[in-house]
């Protein structure tokens, strides 16, 4: 049985029922129709930003690197390396292959980057280093040709940190541009914005609805939602790195679900009350706070396998594992965006340092995909060939069969001609020039 010391006092807002799809399809529209001029108004609308230009140039990109601290360009490129090894080993995990069916019959697999993509790096609160990292890099590991960055100014002025781990990560081209805007232009295209066929990265709610109302006309990475962290305890856990843990990914945003699952009522007791000691004296409070009260919650069971089957009811974006054999989760949960195993394995780990990627589903998307990664950005393509005459009439047999079986004449006697060419099958609609719809002989 699962008590709850502690639940949700609201509920997510659901974007159906606010005005953000509407004022997003809104935007949309305008930068459909007005290209730059459009993109220029809601820059200045939203960010209070109008520069000559949005695209940096070389020497604005060297300029701003000199403004970042040695030891800040030296984490950058040691994350960078993390998350460069990770996705090329992935990558190497992808083959390209080749069958032979049945003598004759080649079948293929290839894996082809994606042409061009659209890195969207948020910046509204922080600045997100970071995302650069697992967008822009990732796509590069992959393979993609083009690939463009777009992240808005802090309070009117430039992240120079984050403009230096774009370049570092690779962007082909850097545009000092935000919101639903740059989302837009980047997949409809406008006289300087190149349009491209695939957005990823992360955002607010207007960010994360303009990548829907998108999708179909480009690729994206996934619908993300606010951050969500669950963690997994037992008696043995400490209290007070739980209580850490937790704020630790509360202060993403004032709608962040932080959420406790213990077979020790001690537990989770204590990490309430250390969340209570430590909220006081943390920069974030006002938004970790605000998240930890209202959509907070602290469920105690009754044995391990009932943690790991709530925690999988709740498939969150990151599940923390902290009990005392953590790689037992690998066994008993399923559904998950990321696993974090074990007191040395924090969330924060794979937000900013560890080489995975932090761009993951929310809301319970962990239960049908992943998160992104490097094969989100190649397309897995396949390709055929008959080299045998007898093996392209056996299928041509086969084909005319099961087309007309689903009444695809057309079909059928694509099929048919090849078994008339390779195995001297004769059909009447082939015989003297004849195209009648007519059965076999």
């Amino acid at each position: 049985m699962t008590r709850y010391l502690k639940q949700t006092q609201a509920q997510l807002t659901e974007q159906k029922h606010s005005q953000v799809p509407t004022i997003v399809s809104g935007v949309i529209a305008d930068i459909r129709a007005k290209g730059d001029q459009a993109v220029r108004k809601y820059s200045e609308q939203f960010d209070k930003w109008s520069p000559a230009s949005f695209l940096l140039s070389k020497q604005q990109i060297d300029e701003i690197l000199t403004k970042v601290s040695d030891q800040t360009k030296k984490d950058i490129h040691q994350v960078q390396e993390n998350v460069r090894k990770f996705a090329s080993a992935q990558l190497r995990s992808l083959n390209d292959f080749e069958i032979e069916m049945s003598p004759g019959v080649h079948l293929g697999q290839k894996n082809i980057p994606i042409s061009s993509v659209g890195a969207y790096i948020p910046g509204g609160k922080y600045p997100l280093l970071a995302s650069a990292h697992m967008t822009i890099l990732t796509a590069k590991v992959a393979g993609v040709k083009n690939v463009i960055g777009c992240t808005p100014p802090i309070a009117g002025k430039i992240p120079y940190a984050t403009i230096a781990a774009m370049h570092y990560a690779g962007a082909d081209q850097i545009y000092l541009l935000g919101g639903v805007q740059a989302v837009a232009a980047m997949a409809v295209g406008t006289e300087t914005i190149p349009k491209v066929d695939f957005i990823a990265g992360p955002g607010n709610a207007f960010v994360a609805e303009a990548k829907r109302q998108l999708f179909g006309e480009i690729g994206i990475d996934l619908f993300a939602g606010p951050t969500e962290v669950l963690i997994v305890a037992d008696d043995a856990a400490d209290p007070f790195t739980i209580a850490t843990d937790l704020l630790s990914q509360a202060e993403h945003g004032i709608d962040s679900p932080a959420v406790l699952i213990t077979t020790s009522e001690t537990v989770a007791v204590r990490t309430m009350q250390y969340i209570d000691q430590l909220l006081p004296n943390l920069q974030t409070a006002n938004i970790a706070g605000g998240s930890w009260k209202n959509f907070g919650e602290v469920a105690v069971v009754e044995d391990l396998d009932k943690a790991y089957q709530l925690a999988d009811e709740y498939a969150y974006e990151h599940v923390q594992i902290l009990t005392r054999r953590p790689r037992e989760a690998l066994e008993k949960m399923q559904h998950y965006g990321a696993l974090f195993l074990g007191e040395k394995t924090c969330v924060s780990y794979g937000d900013k340092a560890i080489g995975t990627n932090h761009v993951l589903p929310t809301r319970k998307a962990a239960r049908y995909t992943g998160g992104l990664w490097v094969g989100k950005f190649l397309r897995t393509v396949t390709y055929q060939e008959v080299t045998a005459g007898e093996a392209s009439g056996q299928l041509g047999q086969l084909c005319g069969r099961a087309a007309r079986a689903e009444n695809f004449e057309g079909h059928a006697r694509s099929g048919d001609l090849r078994a008339h060419k390779y195995m001297g099958e004769e059909y009447r609609w082939i015989k003297d020039g004849q195209r009648e719809p007519q059965q076999k002989l």
